[in-house]
């Protein structure tokens, strides 16, 4: 991502619909983990899920290739190291829970991320990814924000599971809000990562929220999330 984008994200991302939800169900999940321990924040970007994270007693270390990534998160008091997650600065076997959401579309050589994970973590611990999904839905919104990719279930799986992780679940996110993604994205010229008037982001707020308790999960959406296992 370029500096204007990685500032438009820092600016927007406590208050806008699409964060809050995915950070929602991050928490969800890390209270899936009865113990907390030592998590790894891959592609951390401001902070936001590092939060999460630390809110829950995690021991959290970030990680951000982007050196102003990297600055503003360390100014928001995030334990963060500029790195290339190709490269993890992790000791093998070392990490109860590595989170990489939405990053591994940023990465040409996106194998080898996905083994770095597997690599931090140790036996029994838990990788929780996010990765945009469907080609049919690529825009100039991807190519602003520098995505390689984007994925599908096959591939996502392929990827995992050639790092040598058990996949514990797969589903689809952002169920609801796919045709009207697909549909604005359509007419975007940038990343649409704007500030949404607080009308319409609470409108928004309140469709997303409805997937929680919907059985959209295995219908096509905007995005995929996973969980997996280092056995």
């Amino acid at each position: 991502m370029d500096v204007a984008e990685i500032r438009q994200l820092a600016n927007v991302e406590d208050r806008h619909w699409w964060y809050k939800e995915r950070r929602a169900l991050l928490d969800r999940e890390l209270r899936r983990i009865a113990i907390p321990g030592r998590g790894l924040d891959i592609g951390s970007a401001a902070g936001g899920n590092t939060a999460v994270l630390r809110a829950r007693g995690w021991q959290t270390l970030a990680v951000d290739y982007s050196a102003l990534a990297a600055q503003i998160a360390h100014t928001r008091g995030v334990n963060v190291i500029r790195a290339d997650m190709r490269q993890l600065p992790v000791k093998s076997g070392t990490c109860d829970l590595v989170i990489a959401m939405d990053v591994l579309e940023h990465v040409e050589e996106d194998g080898l991320a996905a083994a770095e994970i597997a690599r931090a973590l140790r036996p029994g611990g838990t990788a929780f990814i996010t990765v945009p999904c469907d080609m049919a839905l690529w825009s100039a919104h991807d190519e602003a924000v520098g995505h390689v990719r984007r994925y599908t279930r096959a591939t996502l799986a392929g990827l995992v599971k050639g790092a040598g992780l058990t996949i514990d679940r797969m589903w689809s996110w952002n169920v609801l809000m796919r045709p009207i993604v697909r549909a604005q994205r359509r007419h975007l010229a940038g990343s649409g990562l704007d500030d949404v008037p607080s009308a319409l982001n609470a409108l928004l707020t309140s469709i997303i929220v409805m997937e929680r308790w919907l059985p959209a999960r295995s219908l096509p959406g905007v995005s995929l999330m996973l969980r997996a296992t280092r056995p």
